[in-house]
């Protein structure tokens, strides 16, 4: 099917639906994030969170929290960001051009910040493609189609970058719903692993992230974003939600079992689930376009990519009533 106009760059946009589609009667179901429906609840911060610099006790605080939640060995191999969105556009600006290996499809946003900075960027299918790559990136799992890669194969290619003095990315940005899966445990050199509270945490508004490596590799991203690079209320919020293992633990059962229930949806649709993670869903359709036209007409908004006519991402409807309402869509 050929659309009139391009399709989203990224997810949540609804102005941009709203444009094209008009705002629904129903007012939008937005499925095109993979953001946590039933996000942590922001407490009541003290009005010092707002009205003074936040300061070192809080910001140890946060590091503390995350390294304990992420699994690091030391408070002083977190390094908090506005977002994780900062730390891949800066990261590539603080080593020399060099050839970079980004392992796709996957987020636009890597390859794009690296090309920005001189370095000469490939996309390649899989790590035993990296060749002699001084920079390689990875997510894991990856978005959107899931694909997962094993702890010790990621180590093991960090630690072969490392002895040419290279470096792999690994962005787990979907990492918290699968724990095992992460490498923080392990930082080495060689190795940088992002982080942040948008997906799992449903905090993307909060723009708080994370960059986990050994001491040494953080210090020039901790100069270049300067003093006080995270703001008060986020510091507070972002400690309060990691320290909360509770919450964590049962978000992981009510995600894992939301997913499900979209599975079944999805394929009494008679669509294919061709991967995902337990905050969204990749679907394989003759015509995923269309079918992203066709739920946009009826106010639910959906990820579709352009190099990829097949395929469709949606994230989990928050409820019963949202879920029967895709799948009526979709009848």
């Amino acid at each position: 099917m050929v659309l009139d106009g391009p399709l989203p760059a990224h997810g949540g946009d609804l102005a941009a639906a709203e444009a094209r589609w008009a705002r629904p009667i129903q007012g939008w179901l937005d499925l095109s994030t993979g953001c946590n429906p039933w996000p942590y609840p922001v407490p009541t911060l003290p009005p010092a969170a707002w009205s003074r610099l936040p300061g070192r006790a809080e910001d140890l605080a946060l590091r503390r929290a995350a390294a304990a939640f992420y699994g690091a060995a030391d408070p002083e191999c977190v390094l908090p960001a506005p977002g994780s969105g900062a730390l891949i556009r800066l990261l590539p600006r603080l080593l020399p051009p060099g050839p970079v290996a980004v392992v796709g499809p996957t987020y636009g946003e890597h390859a794009a910040a690296w090309a920005a900075a001189g370095h000469a960027v490939r996309d390649i299918p899989h790590l035993d493609a990296a060749g002699e790559s001084s920079v390689v990136v990875v997510a894991n799992p990856n978005n959107p189609d899931g694909r997962t890669v094993a702890p010790a194969r990621l180590l093991a290619l960090a630690a072969e970058l490392a002895e040419r003095g290279g470096l792999l990315v690994v962005d787990e940005a979907f990492g918290d719903t699968d724990p095992a899966l992460s490498v923080v445990p392990h930082l080495a050199p060689g190795l940088l692993v992002l982080r942040s509270l948008g997906k799992f945490h449903g905090l993307p508004g909060l723009r708080l992230g994370f960059a986990l490596a050994l001491p040494d590799r953080l210090a020039p991203l901790a100069e270049a974003l300067g003093p006080w690079p995270v703001s008060g209320p986020a510091l507070e919020i972002g400690r309060r939600a990691l320290e909360d293992g509770d919450w964590a633990s049962a978000t992981r059962s009510r995600l894992a079992q939301a997913a499900a229930r979209l599975d079944r949806v999805l394929m009494e649709a008679g669509l294919t689930v061709a991967g995902g993670t337990p905050l969204f869903r990749l679907v394989d359709h003759a015509d995923a376009h269309g079918l992203w036209d066709r739920l946009g007409r009826a106010g639910i908004l959906t990820r579709a990519f352009p190099a990829r006519p097949l395929w469709l991402r949606l994230g989990l409807p928050a409820g019963e009533a949202a879920l029967l309402r895709l799948g009526r869509s979709l009848r």
